[in-house]
């Protein structure tokens, strides 16, 4: 959505140009309005919703972007009709009427016009303002606040309330080549950094290069931050193989995708070497670690994608005499209609991991993973459930299991609650049961990214 504003805004710019030497165009804040109401209507129909009120009344002229916005009032009026109407009004593909009016407005956008026609105004008088030309300069800021509330089956009861965590990320394109991201971790007395790293990007071969400290690409969650999962935690394997909060590591990352496709795939790899401090995995060790991961993604028709990922590391602790190999593989697929317009969604996940390790000539290997299932059930509300099951990760043998549903409530794009429930047992540990109510809000630019 987004994407789109930012096309129709630059539509704008374009109507605003001077054009002295030109013929007469129409007023650039007439432009303006019937653009703000355009964007407002295709914004409410992006999001799955039926926009209110008339048509757009846009401005005369003959100009060409005048024009050309009449035009797109035009298909965007006939997609409503198709949409919310009684009867269809065109009888045209909905999502690919949407993706052509898209297609129309950045050609508008680039200069080209309709059917391949060059705008006629000036392009080299654009002015911005003083405070926005200031605001280049500094870094986009966003945050998310993670607050809990808790009820347990275990007396005393302690601890009820807690602000979880705030997070703060900055972000920037530091020149045309290289951008910067920093997010800053606050959890009660302490404050971290949790990534910050520079990257590359549009390298020879479709290279990317990361270099800082980041989280690492194992699974198809360990990526994301607590805020943006579908659970208010990350799943028991991770907790007990990588860490609490999983695995990040300081050091370089390679990313490209294979020239070729199998099946009609994408695929893509990383590779990095990190100096990870995971207890978990490393005993707290600092020596050299390596990872690698093939992400492979199958577009399955208009409504359902696959994703099936590789992701193997290790590294070794010598002042623990503990060496450590973790081998994964992750499977998701997820049904997504186009014409509900995001208002309906399955997603299936599931995860198994291999723990090897050497702790002092004693070898011992591991398993552990998860499943979980989420059911977009309208444009507010998720439905999921997820169970997990593994083996302890080093020393004595025990295993440990969970059950966890959830109901999630999107009160806006900068706030959802979370309703969860949680039963956890195992071959060493008590039987334990617990409520939580999650509330997590997000402001700035990019919010509740999962990276």
């Amino acid at each position: 959505m987004r994407r789109t504003v930012a096309i129709l805004i630059l539509l704008g710019c374009a109507g605003a140009v001077s054009a002295a030497a030109q013929e007469p165009v129409t007023p650039a804040d007439s432009v303006a309005a019937s653009l703000s109401r355009i964007a407002a209507r295709l914004d409410t129909l992006e999001t799955g919703a039926c926009p209110a009120g008339p048509a757009v009344a846009t401005p005369p002229g003959n100009d060409s972007v005048s024009v050309t916005l009449r035009r797109l009032n035009d298909r965007l009026e006939r997609l409503i009709a198709a949409r919310c109407g009684p009867v269809a009004a065109v009888p045209v593909d909905q999502a690919d009427e949407l993706a052509a009016l898209r297609a129309a407005a950045e050609a508008v956008a680039a200069g080209a016009g309709p059917a391949g026609q060059q705008d006629t105004l000036r392009q080299d008088t654009v002015t911005f303002a003083p405070q926005r030309r200031g605001n280049l300069l500094n870094p986009e800021i966003s945050a998310t606040g993670d607050i809990r509330f808790f009820l347990q089956d275990q007396s005393p009861q302690q601890d009820n309330f807690a602000l979880e965590g705030v997070e703060v990320a900055l972000q920037a394109n530091l020149d045309p080549y290289s951008a910067a991201k920093i997010i800053i971790g606050f959890e009660g007395d302490d404050v971290g950094i949790e990534e910050g790293y520079l990257y590359y990007s549009g390298l020879p071969g479709k290279l990317r290069v990361d270099a800082g400290l980041f989280r690492q690409p194992l699974g198809d969650l360990n990526r994301s931050h607590v805020h943006a999962l579908p659970e208010t935690d990350y799943p028991l394997v991770y907790q007990r193989y990588l860490g609490e909060e999983g695995l990040a590591g300081a050091g370089i990352s390679l990313y490209t995708t294979l020239p070729f496709g199998i099946a009609g795939g994408t695929h893509e790899i990383w590779v990095q070497g990190t100096t990870s401090d995971a207890e978990e995995l490393y005993a707290g060790g600092t020596q050299p670690t390596l990872l690698g991961r093939l992400l492979n993604f199958w577009q399955l028709s208009r409504s359902t994608y696959m994703q099936l990922g590789v992701t193997g590391t290790g590294g070794n602790n010598a002042d623990a005499d503990l060496e450590s190999r973790l081998l994964g593989a992750d499977f998701r697929i997820t049904w997504r209609p186009p014409e509900t317009g995001g208002r309906r969604e399955l997603t299936f996940r599931a995860e198994g991991y291999r723990l090897w390790s050497n702790e002092g000539g004693f070898e011992t290997i591991r398993y552990g993973g998860f499943a979980d299932l989420s059911w977009r059930a309208s444009r507010r509300w998720i439905l999921g459930v997820r169970g997990d099951w593994l083996e302890a990760a080093r020393g004595a043998y025990a295993t440990e299991w969970a059950a966890i549903p959830t109901i999630t409530w999107w009160q806006s794009e900068f706030v959802y609650l979370r309703l969860e429930g949680r039963h956890e047992d195992g071959s060493n540990l008590s039987a334990a049961n617990q409520l939580r109510l999650q509330a997590v809000f997000a402001m700035g630019p990019h919010k509740h990214e999962a990276y």
